[in-house]
């Protein structure tokens, strides 16, 4: 034994729990994913058929369709998210630190809600019918209901608004400790350059936030790549005729309303490649060796 075995074997002992149990519920499941993409598998056993299911999805309408909703969803939703974060954090920054902390944690705290009753909650908002609480306010200005969530033209929008007027706590909580620890004598030194608080903000504060741009970013980009509940609950699963259907409710349906696992596994490779992609690309472009 090494040298740098024996000095590390602890080490190697405390993580290995973890280690062990990221790999038999994440590394294994990734790989089966895989596995069973190249194959034609139902409950009862499967066949290879190499990238068939593959073949299958770029000509399928439908899954074409899912991909595009959830790309809209996910560039919508982020640019909203983050933009919305970003001026919550600077508009906290000014107060006393006890303001900050409260606003902090009221921010936050709407995190803790069940996915699924928010989801409720907008579905019964923008409910078609009269009795909806976006068309009650309508009627009180004499407009008649609006479709909302049952029109084809309209599902996906009001999907896409009900997650954007949601303000991201994280995103604000980490934004406002990230300035909170940007150095004060930077801002001083432009205070004495003559630096309006415009210019401070573009050239100093958003470029020492970068790293947690870039994180948020890919948090958030993965994030609106797996929406599934909002969509189930607000939408009945993906419609009126499919325009709300996302990847995720696609390979839900794939797999467990018609069992075509294999089909299904193919959808959820090609949504893990999608965000690998994007993610590379981000970490590429908001990357930054800025230290302070």
């Amino acid at each position: 034994m090494t040298v740098f075995a024996r000095k590390h074997a602890w080490s190697y002992i405390f993580i290995g729990p973890t280690l062990a149990f990221f790999v038999l519920f994440t590394v294994i499941p990734v790989i089966q994913a895989f596995t069973l993409a190249l194959q034609n598998a139902t409950i009862v056993g499967g066949t290879f058929v190499g990238l068939e299911n593959f073949v299958t999805l770029a000509r399928d309408p439908i899954f074409l369709k899912a991909v595009g909703n959830t790309v809209l969803y996910a560039l919508i939703v982020v640019a909203a998210q983050i933009t919305l974060a970003l001026l919550i954090a600077g508009l906290l920054q000014p107060l006393p630190r006890t303001g900050q902390v409260f606003y902090r944690a009221l921010f936050y705290l709407p995190l803790v809600n069940s996915a699924i009753l928010v989801a409720m909650v907008w579905r019964w908002i923008f409910n078609p019918n009269p009795f909806g609480l976006a068309n009650a306010v309508l009627a009180v200005f004499g407009l008649g209901p609006h479709p909302w969530i049952g029109s084809s033209d309209e599902a996906l929008a009001a999907v896409i608004l009900s997650t954007v007027l949601i303000i991201p706590g994280g995103g604000v909580v980490l934004y406002s400790a990230a300035i909170g620890g940007i150095p004060r004598e930077l801002y001083e030194a432009a205070d004495v350059e003559g630096a309006g608080w415009y210019a401070r903000w573009r050239h100093i504060t958003i470029p020492l936030l970068r790293p947690t741009t870039l994180y948020l970013v890919v948090v958030y980009t993965i994030l609106a790549f797996q929406v599934f509940e909002r969509v189930y609950i607000m939408t009945n699963g993906g419609g009126p005729n499919n325009a709300t259907i996302t990847i995720v409710q696609l390979i839900y349906s794939t797999a467990f309303q018609f069992g075509r696992y294999g089909l299904a596994s193919a959808q959820a490779v090609v949504l893990f490649l999608m965000a690998v992609a994007v993610a590379v690309v981000q970490v590429r472009w908001l990357q930054t060796d800025v230290e302070y």
